[in-house]
């Protein structure tokens, strides 16, 4: 086959240079040489050589997204007179069968198919024959995959986004149920996993649907900063043909064409903060997590998994397991080694592309794959977990929990905090060291006395928590109702 002068490029590592006719070529190769890169080269590549550097293994998922950035590529260069009417149609129509190919389980790869890229001009080169043979004209597989790899992760994230808007949905409903009237159940709030202060219940579990929110928001932002096109830029430098980036960038729905091709090509910041985010998340579930592993013990009392979400024992038949709970706190770490891993791989690397940047792609698959499987089961446990609000009340209740608002009845009446914590720490002592009663102690404080007794009234002490955002009836009325609003434009932000 004669060379075609449009299947030049400049790319040194990943462009199509076809093979002279009479040099021995791999079986299925595209052009007459097995990899993209072989026109170089007099000798065809070593097994370990391909083993060791093949991406297809992985990369497949990016078929249908490289077709559509090839679709649009393939328009462009229809625009600009690089292809002819024909041409173009028999491109187009190769690409969309070999995308149906792949959603009827009938495409193959050959051996020497070393990513998915190849495998695409490979079999649309066999469907449209010489026409084929341009398809990457104007086009390295640099900016190629830095294209697919970008529409695959806009795609991606954005179903993220959906079920973390949706588990966001599941405490925002299950606060909403538990209520914040006067008999609203209220649960001990902690710091250093010591009873600190009550809370309503409804107040914990939209703590955590607000944390929920923000992973979605963060996707937003990296939304905008990923709506630009890097097709066009070629392997570093952008090409000497009429392409055409902004039409290109419009044809896939994004916004822009890239403004630097050396970025353009080399640009993975968008993957580390993908990789971010989802680690991010994966912090949040773990933290949900670890709750439900302790409300679900003997020792807390406060929550029961329902069948459906937990696990038994091999050995022990008395066992309901928290696996879930357990699994989204263990693979909190998997999804930061992702990204700690991505981030080290990109610290020291040279302007522009380098092959280190095929290790960009499975932090990210596996953290979507791990945070998605993760947002579905964890919203199925929590839309299920049974609470035993009277153990939870009991815990909330106890006398130590008032010792703040024993303190801030005290500066009510002109005490300085710092006499007053004082006060009040030195009535704490007592109680533990004598075993008296607090309430007792302090019905006999001169600077208490019978009306801060009250206080010790179950629920007295939720009650006097009146501050915007705080954990009381009042506050958390007005936040359920905020978070209700912000989760339905979330949702309708992230359902399409």
């Amino acid at each position: 086959m004669a060379a075609d002068p449009h299947a030049n490029l400049n790319d040194d590592s990943e462009t199509v240079d076809p093979a002279p006719a009479d040099r021995p070529t791999a079986e299925g190769g595209i052009a007459g040489g097995g990899a993209l890169w072989h026109g170089r080269f007099g000798s065809g590549p070593a097994e370990s050589l391909m083993a060791y550097t093949e991406s297809i293994s992985f990369d497949r998922r990016l078929l249908f997204d490289d077709v559509t950035a090839s679709q649009a590529h393939v328009r462009g260069l229809a625009r600009g007179g690089l292809l002819d009417a024909d041409e173009e149609r028999a491109v187009l129509e190769a690409l969309e069968a070999v995308a149906a190919e792949e959603r009827a389980g009938r495409l193959v790869a050959h051996a020497d198919d070393e990513d998915i890229h190849t495998l695409i001009e490979r079999r649309v080169t066999e469907l449209a024959g010489p026409a084929g043979a341009k398809l990457h004209t104007g086009r390295s597989r640099n900016d190629q995959v830095a294209t697919a790899f970008r529409l695959w992760s806009r795609r991606a994230m954005a179903e993220l986004a959906a079920g973390l808007v949706g588990l966001a949905r599941v405490l925002t409903d299950r606060a909403t149920a538990a209520g914040t009237g006067a008999d609203a159940p209220s649960i001990p709030g902690y710091t250093h996993l010591q009873r600190a202060q009550p809370v309503l219940l409804a107040h914990h579990l939209a703590a955590h649907a607000w944390a929920l929110l923000r992973d979605a928001d963060r996707i937003a932002d990296w939304m905008d900063r990923t709506d630009w096109s890097p097709l066009g830029a070629g392997a570093l430098a952008g090409s000497s043909l009429p392409l055409d980036p902004a039409g290109t960038a419009a044809d896939l729905g994004l916004a822009r064409p890239f403004e630097n091709s050396l970025d353009a090509t080399s640009d993975r910041d968008w993957v580390a903060e993908a990789t971010f985010i989802v680690a991010m998340a994966g912090v949040h579930l773990s933290r949900m997590g670890e709750e439900v592993v302790l409300w679900s013990s003997d020792e807390f009392g406060f929550a029961t998994l329902d069948d459906a979400y937990a696990t038994g024992s091999s050995m022990l038949p008395q066992k309901k397991n928290p696996d879930i709970a357990e699994l989204a706190r263990g693979k909190a770490g998997r999804l930061i080694g992702n990204h700690a891993g991505l981030l080290a791989t990109l610290k020291g690397l040279p302007m522009a592309y380098n092959r280190d940047l095929q290790e960009d792609k499975e932090p990210l698959f596996d953290g979507v794959d791990q945070l998605g499987r993760a947002l579905s089961a964890m919203a199925g446990l929590y839309a299920t977990l049974r609470f035993d609000t009277e153990a939870m009340a009991a815990a909330a209740d106890s006398p130590g929990a008032v010792a703040t608002d024993l303190a801030e009845l005290l500066v009510e009446s002109g005490m300085p905090f710092r006499e007053a914590h004082a006060v009040v720490g030195a009535l704490v002592r007592r109680s533990l060291t004598e075993g008296a009663s607090l309430a007792d102690l302090v019905r006999a404080e001169p600077r208490l006395g019978p009306d801060a007794v009250a206080l010790f009234e179950p629920g007295a002490s939720v009650a006097n928590r009146t501050t915007p955002g705080g954990a009381g009836h009042a506050p958390v009325a007005a936040q359920l109702r905020s978070l209700t609003a912000a989760v339905d434009a979330a949702a309708e932000r992230w359902a399409n």
